[in-house]
């Protein structure tokens, strides 16, 4: 993409629509931004009235691009992990519904909603499984940045990855039963002893790549046993 300002016909329509995750102002300049630089998980500039991406420069300087949100949104992700007898190590991941690959479930974190229940949240939404956020194997990550594709310099996504560790079941077959819904077109345990064993079970088994904006966090943890 070459645009230095552009906002995506489908962010207009949410607007249009009343969407939640469209935010209706359409000049930025006119938003509180001492308000959201406070609760920020990043800390980002605001210049001139307008929010800097703290992280990177995108191809779309002003606007939104595919994003509806002005500066960041807060998202939530789950990264459940479970091993066989053998200790084969397997990722939940969903096919996104909007084409980007296959990615762990996760959403937008609501105002005032704990990360980690919102992971909750999206995790059985988007795949059924239902899990207690405050069992002892679930770990809060330290919030990253999220290099999304649909990013702008104006708009960026961050996120909150909690880690559910289901531990081990005597295969794959055995784990929790899982269904894509919502935006996922199906969820499905992935073969990822490694970050290049998990890239090839996608590529071979579905034909699918990783989201892009979840590369850096699978390959981190994958890293390590």
């Amino acid at each position: 993409m070459s645009a230095h300002t552009f906002t995506h016909p489908s962010v207009l329509a949410g607007i249009a629509a009343g969407a939640s995750w469209a935010d209706p102002e359409m000049v930025p300049t006119r938003i509180d931004w001492a308000r959201r630089q406070a609760r920020a998980a990043i800390p980002f500039d605001v210049i001139d009235g307008r929010p800097v991406n703290p992280c990177e420069r995108t191809a779309v300087r002003y606007g939104r691009n595919e994003l509806g949100h002005w500066g960041e949104q807060l998202c939530a992700d789950a990264l459940v992990i479970a091993t066989d007898a053998i200790g084969h190590r397997y990722v939940l991941m969903v096919e996104r519904g909007d084409g980007h690959g296959w990615a762990l479930p996760g959403g937008y974190v609501d105002p005032g909603e704990d990360p980690t229940d919102a992971a909750v949240r999206e995790l059985a939404e988007e795949t059924g499984l239902t899990v207690n956020p405050t069992d002892p194997w679930v770990t809060t990550l330290p919030a990253r940045y999220v290099p999304d594709p649909r990013a702008s310099d104006e708009a960026w996504m961050v996120t909150v990855a909690t880690r559910f560790d289901l531990g081990t079941f005597p295969d794959w077959s055995q784990m929790p039963k899982v269904t894509g819904a919502d935006d996922a077109r199906r969820a499905a345990w992935v073969f990822a002893d490694t970050y290049f064993e998990l890239r090839r079970e996608l590529a071979c088994t579905y034909a699918g790549t990783v989201f892009r904006a979840h590369r850096a966090l699978l390959a981190d943890v994958l890293a390590a046993r």
